[in-house]
């Protein structure tokens, strides 16, 4: 077992939820072996070429990656290892906040076909594409932005990748949407958190109207400006937002949650060209982190 492998106990939690291998006509064999090999390359971020012999072809490995990252296979192992948390109480609810990061774009990031691209063998594009690819320019060059939400254990519960220029305020509502946690005994997918944290950037009247119709209770601060306007139009501004200073200091939860998806660094710097390939590896990361003891 190499650095950085999976251990015993982080493969016993995930080999129940991987596509089945190893019988006749399978597609796939040896998951352990090409997982740890993927998990090399998001640790390191070295090319997929320069991939240790151990892992077998460098090729194998990426089109394992590619694959898993085309038909949402990654989100599907990523959702069923939540329903799995979520069944052994390891799921703190009372606290989920939401955030932010940039993350700088390689220049070999660039350059992507126009065309979208195919999923092998259907005539339809993948799951998490987009036209942009998640890339924008900045006055720091070719950047893309990680939005998630973020348990109270430091864990990311959603995840959605957009251009860096992008503001958070707009994004704060498809993060929620994509916070979907299965229940094993079935019934409807847990959804909604006890509460909910974030900094200025998320304040807007559009989303505490939406945490408000959700009964989703919030802290994030108000800015000087909106306070002002508000106050300046009267009793037509409406309440002021409620805050409490103690539980807005638990929003570090979900920036060290950032801090631990980018100590990888195919996820602290993008490599891909592709947006759905990128989004594969921060669901990757974010996998691992749930499945470590």
């Amino acid at each position: 077992m190499g650095r950085g492998d999976l251990t015993h106990e982080e493969w016993a939690r995930l080999n129940p939820h991987l596509p089945k291998s190893g019988q006749r006509g399978s597609r796939w064999a040896g998951h352990r072996r090409v997982i740890n090999g993927i998990l090399y390359r998001l640790r390191t971020g070295v090319p997929w070429r320069d991939l240790p012999a151990r892992f077998g072809p460098w090729k194998t490995v990426y089109e394992r990656h590619r694959r898993w990252s085309v038909d949402g296979t990654w989100e599907e192992i990523f959702a069923a290892v939540l329903a799995d948390a979520d069944a052994e109480g390891r799921i703190y609810w009372s606290m989920v906040s939401v955030d932010s990061t940039s993350c700088q774009a390689h220049q070999h990031a660039a350059g992507a076909r126009k065309n979208p691209p195919r999923v092998p063998g259907k005539r339809r594009t993948p799951l998490q594409h987009r036209l942009d690819e998640g890339l924008g320019r900045s006055r720091g060059g070719l950047t893309c932005k990680i939005h998630l939400a973020g348990e109270g254990g430091r864990r990311p519960l959603a995840l959605l990748i957009t251009p860096g220029q992008w503001g958070d305020a707009p994004q704060l509502i498809p993060v929620l949407e994509r916070i979907r946690v299965g229940r094993l005994g079935g019934g409807h997918p847990r959804t909604r958190p006890d509460h909910l944290g974030g900094d200025k950037a998320y304040s807007s009247r559009r989303n505490r109207r939406y945490l408000r119709r959700r009964q989703i209770k919030h802290t994030i601060p108000e800015p000087k400006n909106q306070r002002a306007n508000r106050q300046r139009r009267g009793s037509k501004g409406g309440r002021p937002a409620g805050f409490d200073r103690t539980i807005c200091k638990r929003r570090k939860e979900v920036e060290r949650t950032i801090n631990a998806l980018k100590n990888s660094r195919a996820v602290a710097t993008r490599f891909g060209k592709r947006g759905y390939i990128f989004h594969g590896t921060v669901t990757v990361a974010s996998t691992r982190l749930w499945i470590r003891p």
